[in-house]
This record gives structure tokens, sequence and C-alpha cells, in this order.
């Protein structure tokens, strides 16, 4: 009588899942190490969507677009509206612990998305310590509310991890995934269409892998869910009959001119590193360009890493077939975002600012690294290969982390910038001032930071009236007796009163304060 020898279950170890949730931590936590700094510096933009908020929050207004413009969805403002109705009152915290959140999603998302691609918990790991990490251009994407940028990477991975669940046939749920892929695409496009490239990517799994299910209740569901999401876009855009792509196309400068020259280094060159993390504050050292020449590198190996799967595995099951189909998917997207921003004008144009169109490159981590990784744990059957992944990987994670640190060695300043600009606050408020002008960059920051008690008009450096994106705010200005002027120490508007102040002594009184400038007049 023969037995039979029963192996035991191998034992996984939880080492893994045990390191990534101090990794989560410390990504959540480096972030609000920075919001309790006020960095990264916020701006006028980032106030008018905090006005908005206000707004909403006071039961005044519901904006569908960003204020002064007929695009970019207000979805920040309808999510900081309860913390101000909850806090008593507006602040820059309040404005970002919001988009704080939607990060802490975000890397959540990936390491499960990471985990449903590879089956890899350590390369899952790895992911969310790299995006735990974050340069200047990153973290401003993640947590300024300056419309669009912290929703997009949380929603373009949910898109992903939800498509990769119903392609695979994954039970439970499955009308509630339909709907909740619908709803994220149609809000996505209300907020900003710059994820579109990754909505059609995750639908294109859909259709490739549920094409008998869409024809029925589910195709139905999804469409309904995907008009409700954008529903605040179609209804504005058949009330006015505007359509929001053509604002949006017009204000980013399709329609400006620039050198091929200067978009391909500001698309292929700059773009790249800039948008994925790998730069110092607001500039590229020649040796963070490594990454410009790496990328395209990695796109082309995940995608025919990606594609061979497919084409080999005509008879495997669903998930590894899908799996990799997502992988393809998401090195596409990553493509197609790059190439649409390469030939666009704003980066010959603006390449350091714009980067910021890249921001959904992000959600591409798993699949440009997967292939690498790969590598680098099993060698690739080259005696070459292992050393030079394993060099990829660490120059990754090394220059990240640089830059990372860069970015906490200016939070310091950046708080000081602040409590310059909260003692202008203080100080026009004790000096009873309530309506100024100043310049764009001045106007709504100030007239946020006092929550509308000084209200603010927009003037150029030449005192023109300016872009006013609120323009209750002029309207008031215009109706004061004797509005004062807030100029920044320095700038060219500062020189121009200065001129005026010179010319006719009596005609203002000025107060000084460390980093600005207020013109009284005398009345």
């Amino acid at each position: 009588m023969s037995v039979q020898r029963v192996s035991p279950p191998v034992r996984r170890s939880r080492l893994p899942e045990i390191l990534t949730v101090p990794a989560v931590v410390a990504g959540v936590g480096y972030r609000l190490g920075l919001l309790g700094h006020a960095a990264p510096p916020t701006n006028s933009d980032e106030a008018t969507m905090g006005l908005a908020a206000l707004h909403i929050a006071r039961g005044e207004g519901f904006p569908v677009w960003f204020y002064g413009q007929q695009y970019m969805g207000t979805l920040e403002a309808y999510l900081a509206a309860p913390v101000f109705a909850l806090t008593g009152g507006p602040s820059l915290l309040g404005l970002r612990l919001p988009t704080l959140a939607l990060y802490a999603v975000f890397l959540l998302l990936a390491w499960r998305l990471t985990l449903r691609l590879t089956g890899d918990r350590w390369f899952g790991l790895l992911v969310v310590a790299l995006l735990a990490l974050g340069s200047d251009r990153v973290v401003k994407n993640q947590l300024i509310a300056g419309g669009g940028y912290p929703e997009m990477n949380a929603a373009g991975v949910a898109l992903a991890l939800l498509a990769l669940d119903l392609a695979t046939g994954r039970p439970g749920r499955r009308p509630v995934r339909w709907a909740l892929w619908g709803f994220l695409a149609g809000l996505m496009l209300w907020v900003d269409p710059l994820v579109l490239a990754y909505v059609l990517a995750t639908g294109a799994v859909l259709v490739a892998f549920c094409r008998r299910e869409l024809r029925g209740a589910a195709g139905v569901l999804l469409g309904a869910a995907t008009v409700l999401g954008a529903a605040p876009l179609l209804a504005h855009s058949l009330l006015t009959k505007r359509i929001p792509l053509h604002a949006m196309l017009a204000a980013s400068g399709a329609d400006a001119t620039t050198g091929w020259t200067d978009r391909l280094h500001g698309g292929l060159l700059l773009g790249p590193p800039l948008g994925m993390g790998f730069c110092a504050p607001g500039r590229c050292a020649t040796w963070q360009l490594w990454w410009a020449l790496v990328l395209p590198v990695l796109l082309a190996v995940a995608a025919g890493t990606a594609w061979r799967v497919l084409r080999r595995s005509p008879t495997a099951g669903p998930s590894p077939r899908a799996a990799a189909a997502m992988r393809l998917g998401l090195v596409l997207a990553a493509a197609a975002t790059l190439g649409a921003y390469t030939v666009s004008s704003a980066a010959g144009l603006t390449p350091v600012e714009s980067s910021r169109y890249l921001s959904c490159l992000l959600i591409s981590t798993p699949a440009l690294l997967w292939p690498v990784w790969t590598v680098a744990r099993n060698g690739g059957g080259r005696t070459v290969a292992r050393p030079v992944a394993l060099a990829v990987l660490a120059a990754t994670v090394g220059t990240t982390a640089h830059a990372t640190w860069r970015v906490a060695q200016t939070a310091p300043a950046t708080r000081a910038v602040e409590a310059r600009h909260a003692e202008l606050v203080t100080t026009l408020r004790h000096l009873g001032v309530r309506q100024v002008h100043g310049g764009y960059w001045t106007c709504n920051r100030l007239t946020f930071a006092s929550a509308e008690e000084v209200v603010c008009a927009v003037v150029d450096d030449r005192l023109r009236p300016g872009l006013d994106r609120y323009p209750a705010y002029r309207l008031e200005v215009e109706r004061a007796t004797a509005p004062a002027w807030v100029a920044p120490t320095g700038s060219p508007m500062a020189a121009r009163l200065d001129d005026r102040l010179r010319a006719a002594p009596d005609s203002l009184e000025l107060v000084t304060l460390d980093g600005w400038r207020i013109y009284l007049p005398r009345t």
C-alpha cells in the first residue's frame, strides 16, 4: 500500500504588504507636512477655485466652470465647500485637504492595480514607494486645487482597475462597476479632458473583452452613468451652444506658433523628467534629463512585452490576457499623452510650467516599469540585461528621492512667504481698506485669504484694467470712493506707482511691509 505524500501549503510572506503600509503613510505624511508649511506655494488661480468653494459653501453660486472661462470643471470647489462649511470659513489647508485625500486614493488604487496587473507584491511595494516620493511639479499637480490635476490620476487608476475587473469576469457587483466606470469617465470629461487618452484606453479593453455584455443592460447602465457624470458639461453646452474643447484649445495656445525645435525640446527632452518627478523645483539639471532618453525605450519594451503575451496566449484564461491588454493600453495612453503634448505649442512656449500636462503619465508607472522589474529579478537570459535593469530602477528611485529632498528644503521659505502675505491681509484690515487694485497674481489670492473682506480688481503693470475672473469684484471696487493699490515690492506695478507718488506726493500715502507696498489715496 503506497502512501501519498501531500505537500504542505506554501505560506507567502506578508512582508511586502507590511512594508507597503509605512510607504503609504510616508507618502501622505510627506504631503501633509508640506501643507503644514503652506507648500507648494499658492497663487491666484488656486484662490479662484477657493473662492468658488466659498460661494458654494455659502449657497451664493454653483459654478460649472472655473471662473472666467468656459472649460475646466469645478469639482475641487465642490469637494472643498463642505470643509469650509464645517471649519467656519475658507483656508488654504481646507482647500487642499480634499486634494490630499485624492492623492491617498490614487496611491492605494495604484498599489491594487499593480497587483492585479502583475501579481507581484514586491513590485507593488516599489510602485507605491516611487509614487510616495514627489518632486516640485508632482506635488503641485497633486496638492494645488487649481483645476483638474489632483483628480485625474486617482480617476485614471480607478478606471483602469474597474475595467480590468470587468474584463477578467470578476464576479460580484458588476452593475456597480459598470456604473462607476461610466460615471468617472463622464466626470473626467467635465473636469479636464487631459485624461481622455486613459478613458479611451481603458474603454478599449472593456470593448475587447466585454462586447457581448455591453450589448445588453451593462451598456445601457454604462451610457446612463457616463451622461450623469458629464451632466454639468452637457447641460452647459446645450444651454450656451458652446463646446468646451474649443475654448480649452484656444486658451492653451493651440493657435499660437512655435518652432518644431522648441516643441521637441520641451515635449520630449524637458517634459518627461519634469512631468514625472525627476527635477528640482522650477528647473531640470542636465543630469536629470536621463529619463527623457530612457522613457521611449521603456514605452517600446513595455508595449512589445504586453503584445507578445496577447499574441502567444490566445487560449489562456481571461485574467492574463486582460492584464496584458491593460498594460498595453496604459503604455499607449502614455505615448498618446506625450505625443499630444509635444505637438502642442505649450511644449515650446512654456515647457517648464506646461509640463503639468504630463501629470497623467504617473498612471502608467506599473506598466512602464514591469519589464524592467522582471529582468532585474530574473536576469532576462542575458548577463548584461540584469545590471542594466537594476541600474535603471536604482536611478529612478535615486533621482526622484533627490528631487523630493529638494522640495522639502524649500518648505520653510514658502512658509515665510505665506506669513508675509498673512501680514498683508492683517494690515489691510487694520487700516480699514476693503477695496483695492492689484495685479492678477495678487488679487484673487488676497480676496480669498481675507474671505472677501478685502476685494481686489485686477490691473496690469501700466495700471490699466486686467483680467477679472469674477466681475463682481471689479464692480465693487469701481463703486468705492478711494480704493487702495497693492503691489509686490520690486514689481513693475510698484515702480509705476512710485513714479506717480514722486510726481504728486500728496496723492498717495505709502505703507511698506516686508515684500509688499500699499498705496493709500489721500482724500
